[in-house]
């Protein structure tokens, strides 16, 4: 069966679920906590794996007889061990909170997996250089949500025959962040490459183990129904037509930008960044702070810096208007609540905020200085005070912005993540993207693939600005 799109052929559609002996007649709620509600109806969080095969086991017939299974038993398993992948967020009307509900009984319980193939260029798809922005949407499944439900995870595995293969997943923001969902993949490839080495089915490391209780994400005044109720205000104000209708788990319509958009992957090698740092030091002192100079600065915060500026400087030559900007970044709480969360810890527990920059730093001539100063010293007076002091006050915040007129870029995955070890038994993957970047102005992160030190940069801009920051990203490297 062919879908609408002349490059997929669809081989199979079905429902995976854990082993049938540890999850009969099993009915399991587990509730949803205030940093979960916090990404309600937030767009799905989409990431594709690209992996190489000899040209014998990317013929049809041997992967789907052959492979699939094998990646199909040892999903299975790994659900085993995620339970709530395999449920769905529902929200009843006699609920005053949205939660998670699965039931081996219910005909929709089960991770929703789609076999593909295409007759696409592999090889160009695993480049870094620029490609249409469609040209990845292929091979990622949709997350299936409605006013009364919304799937947790979805899968689509599609084979390129004489190349290799892909695994496209589509994950619920409000069920697990970035490090979760990075968790529960490296969990699957582990036991299915130890499947693949060993014919049996191992224990699962602890690190890869999942601390799904959520009693210990304690709320704190009342945080839950403030952020709730913030949301349910933002939300209508940025779409109108959704008043009235509070309860809907529908994901709210941030459309790919597909028509006039290309995707390209930049990076930033380990000595690339030390230049960058060295060159952000020496200026520091020019700018009048009552904070103490600082000696180092992350990857992230480099990285970020230099991506913004060249991002930001990019869209005001094509657009010839002096636009303002804004930056919305994501910290991970775990390790600075109190008490503190198990890093294993399944589930969100990032918090959103917006660095104190000025809208036209982004722009300045010491651009990469001045937004790398700030964003340095959020994560420093966030990391040093209480993680979740004005969280409540970042939706209202996020409106007045864009009620304001700034561009407001954010970031998603890490370099941190390591997604570049996820081996099912085939080797590491040739590339990963996060194709959900292109639902708006977002850099991608990812540790670079050769584990140098650098980290990857996926982007998503509308063709002649890509142009644009193409050619200030290479050239201002020269620069240092």
């Amino acid at each position: 069966m062919a879908s609408n799109n002349n490059h997929l052929k669809i081989h199979q559609h079905l429902k995976v679920v854990p082993p049938l002996s540890s999850t009969q007649t099993t009915t399991t709620t587990i509730p949803l906590t205030f940093l979960d509600i916090w990404w309600l109806r937030f767009h799905p969080v989409e990431r594709l794996f690209f992996y190489t095969l000899p040209i014998s086991q990317s013929h049809p017939s041997f992967f789907f007889q052959n492979l699939v299974p094998i990646l199909k038993s040892s999903l299975s398993l790994t659900l085993q061990h995620f339970l709530p992948l395999a449920g769905k967020i529902i929200w009843p009307l006699d609920s005053s909170k949205p939660y998670i509900q699965f039931n081996s009984n219910d005909d929709d319980y089960g991770v929703s997996l789609l076999m593909a193939e295409s007759n696409s260029d592999f090889n160009h798809l695993i480049q870094n250089s620029t490609k249409v922005t469609s040209s990845s949407r292929s091979f990622i499944p949709v997350l299936e949500s409605t006013d009364l439900f919304a799937s947790i995870v979805s899968i689509q595995i599609t084979l390129f025959p004489r190349n290799g293969f892909s695994i496209g997943i589509s994950t619920h923001h409000a069920v697990l962040d970035g490090k979760s969902s990075t968790m529960f993949v490296k969990a699957w490839a582990y036991l299915c490459k130890n499947i693949i080495e060993t014919k049996e089915s191992p224990i699962l490391l602890p690190e890869l183990e999942p601390l799904l209780d959520r009693e210990s994400m304690k709320d704190r005044d009342g945080l839950s129904d403030t952020l709730t109720k913030n949301w349910v205000n933002a939300i209508s104000k940025m779409f109108p037509n959704e008043k009235g209708n509070e309860k809907s788990l529908k994901i709210l319509p941030f459309e790919p930008k597909l028509e006039d958009y290309v995707r390209a992957t930049f990076e930033l090698k380990r000595e690339d960044l030390n230049k960058i740092k060295e060159s952000v030091l020496s200026k520091s002192e020019i700018f009048n702070t009552n904070e103490p100079k600082a000696k180092s600065l992350s990857s992230f915060v480099l990285t970020c810096a230099y991506t913004l500026v060249c991002v930001a400087k990019a869209i005001q030559e094509i657009q010839n208007e002096r636009k303002k900007f804004a930056f919305l970044f994501t910290i991970d709480c775990r390790a600075r609540l109190e008490p503190p969360i198990a890093s294993n810890y399944f589930g969100n527990c990032v918090l959103a905020y917006f660095v104190n920059t000025q809208p036209l730093d982004f722009i300045d001539e010491d651009g990469v200085c001045l937004v790398a100063k700030c964003i340095h010293e959020k994560i420093k007076m966030v990391i040093e005070n209480d993680v979740l002091e004005g969280a409540k006050d970042e939706p209202s915040k996020f409106t007045s912005l864009m009620k304001e007129g700034y561009e407001i870029i954010g970031v998603a995955g890490s370099n941190r993540f390591d997604v570049y070890e996820s081996d099912f038994g085939w080797g590491r993957p040739e590339k990963v993207e996060i194709v959900s970047i292109d639902r708006g102005l977002t850099i991608g992160l990812a540790e670079s693939k050769d584990g140098r030190g650098g980290i990857e940069i996926g982007l998503v801009l509308d063709n002649h600005v890509m142009d644009v920051f193409s050619t200030l990203f290479l050239q201002g490297l020269n620069l240092y």
